[in-house]
């Protein structure tokens, strides 16, 4: 953020807010922007905390800065960075970044590769999940934790096929359906999955999938039979 600013492609960024709690929502008000957000509280901690769409203006990153400790671990992965930055481009966000309110200011500790990326796209509004007065050492373990003994397990190989396995079926019936008057192939359905409206994968994904699809179904129908 610090870098775009220098740049000129954003304003500003990291603002303070007033927050204000009343009748379970909580108001923020910013320099020229105010949000009405309703208020959830973890059945666990006790700990409230909202949903909201926030402008880049009242966002920043969880690092330790004013003498104060941050929950941000880690510095920004280039790999990383550039993989989510194309993928933003054609697919949506599943999950808010999730950040905290210290001394008037929302800061992100979770997430900090999706909003860079998003950043890079042009994005300036993001999706957040933000605790209003979390305690400092429980939820440093929490995140320390998610993103350790307990970060998202990858899919199997066999899940992934399986679900290929399924679009691939929807896909092929399509295909064959076609009144194009060409040959059916194995190479035309790969051509009309590569021109298929909202296909994502390039020319090499694509092959490499469905190689793994027609592995899993040699193996399925042996079992069957």
């Amino acid at each position: 953020m610090e870098y775009l600013k220098s740049k000129g492609d954003i304003a500003r960024f990291g603002e303070a807010v007033a927050v204000k709690q009343n009748d379970g929502h909580v108001v923020l008000e910013s320099a020229d922007k105010s949000y009405t957000q309703k208020l959830y509280e973890c059945p666990t901690t006790g700990w409230k905390y909202f949903y909201a769409t926030l402008d880049v203006d009242v966002v920043d990153s969880d690092d330790d800065e004013d003498h104060s400790a941050g929950l941000q671990p880690r510095y920004l992965l280039t790999d990383k960075l550039f993989e989510l930055y194309r993928h933003f481009q054609r697919h949506p966000v599943l999950q808010p970044s999730v950040g905290r309110i210290v001394r008037n200011r929302i800061r992100l500790f979770d997430g900090q590769h999706k909003v860079a990326a998003l950043l890079w796209n042009g994005r300036r509004i993001f999706e957040c999940k933000v605790y209003v007065d979390p305690e400092m050492r429980l939820l440093n373990q929490t995140n320390i934790a998610a993103h350790d003994k307990f970060a998202q397990t990858r899919f199997f190989s066999s899940v992934m096929v399986a679900k290929l396995g399924s679009q691939f079926g929807i896909d092929f019936e399509q295909y064959k359906d076609l009144e194009d008057a060409q040959p059916k192939s194995e190479a035309g359905f790969m051509d009309f999955l590569a021109k298929k409206e909202g296909n994502t994968q390039t020319q090499g994904q694509l092959n490499a999938r469905f190689r793994s699809y027609l592995y899993s179904s040699v193996l399925e129908t042996r079992k069957t039979n």
